[in-house]
């Protein structure tokens, strides 16, 4: 089950996106969770790394949707001056 209702492989971001958008995220995520795609699968498909994914986990489970719409400029000055 995706952010939208139930996911299909058809209905993840293509392989070529590079701009993440919260609902993307989610879709990769929940793809993961659902056994749709296996981890290494997601990591390769959108050359991604371990780290990336699991702050993204991070995120979601803190914050919600809303949380995976943070930055890396955000979480990089959230690190430095906190």
């Amino acid at each position: 089950m995706g952010p939208l209702g139930p996911l299909t492989i058809d209905d993840l971001p293509s392989s070529a996106t590079t701009y993440w958008v919260s609902r993307r995220k989610a879709e990769v995520l929940a793809a993961i969770d659902g056994g749709l795609l296996s981890l290494q699968d997601a990591r390769e498909r959108y050359r991604l790394s371990s780290e990336e994914i699991a702050d993204w986990r991070r995120s979601l489970d803190r914050a919600g949707l809303p949380g995976l719409r943070v930055t890396k400029l955000k979480r990089y000055r959230s690190q430095t001056i906190g």
